[in-house]
C-alpha cells in the first residue's frame, strides 16, 4: 500500500471483525473440556462422608436426648465462615422446630485430621469474636463450635430472632459432644 492510499472504514471494520471471529473460534479448538474452576465456595456434599456421618450420629443422639429431631433442611443455608471453614467439605442439618422452621441449622465440617480441625476451630472462634465476624450475625448471636475428631460442628442462634426457648436447649445439647472453643464476645 502506498503512503497516500487509504482504506474505507467498512473494509477496516470487516477485517477487524474477521480477525476477532478467528481469534474467538480458535480458542475452543485445543481447549480442555473440563469444568471451569470457580472461586465460589464449595456447595454442600451430595453424599455424606463417613467422618461427617459419624459426627451426625453423635449430634443426632445428643439432640434426641433433649427431645429434638435432626433432619435435612429443605432450604439452602450457609453461615458466615472463616476461610478454613469456607473451604472445607460440609453437610448442613436442621433441627425440626415447629414454631421456628427457618432456624435450627447445624453445619458439620470435615478436615483431614483432628489437628487440622483444631486449627480451623481456633480460626473460626477468632473470626466469630472479630469485628468482621460479629457483623455477620445479629448483635445477640451466640455460637456453639465443637470439635469431634476431624470434624467441627457449628450452631449459631439469637434469642431475638428465634421464638421460644428451643434454640438455647439445642445449644446445651450440642455442648455435650466433643470439645469446645472459647469465642470472645
Amino acid at each position: 500500500m502506498s503512503p497516500g492510499s487509504r482504506r474505507s472504514p467498512s473494509v477496516l471494520l470487516a477485517a477487524a471483525m474477521m480477525m476477532a471471529a478467528l481469534g474467538v473460534s480458535g480458542c475452543g479448538i485445543a481447549a480442555r473440556h473440563e469444568p471451569v474452576p470457580s472461586s465460589a465456595p464449595p456447595s454442600p456434599l451430595a453424599t455424606v462422608r463417613p467422618t461427617i456421618g459419624q459426627t451426625r450420629l453423635q449430634v443426632a443422639g445428643a439432640l434426641a436426648a433433649s427431645g429434638f429431631q435432626l433432619d435435612t433442611p429443605q432450604v439452602p443455608f450457609r453461615p458466615a465462615e472463616s476461610p478454613a471453614l469456607a473451604a472445607a467439605p460440609r453437610m448442613v442439618y436442621q433441627v425440626l422446630l415447629p414454631d421456628d422452621p427457618t432456624h435450627g441449622f447445624i453445619v458439620v465440617y470435615e478436615f483431614v485430621d483432628p489437628t487440622a480441625a483444631a486449627d480451623a476451630g481456633r480460626e473460626m472462634a477468632a473470626y466469630l469474636g472479630s469485628g468482621p465476624g460479629r457483623v455477620q450475625f445479629p448483635p445477640d448471636a451466640q455460637h456453639v463450635l465443637r470439635q469431634v475428631g476431624a470434624t467441627l460442628v457449628l450452631f449459631s442462634w439469637s434469642d431475638a430472632n428465634s421464638p421460644g426457648p428451643d434454640t438455647q436447649k439445642i445449644a446445651l445439647a450440642l455442648q455435650s459432644i466433643g470439645s469446645g472453643f472459647a469465642i470472645a464476645r
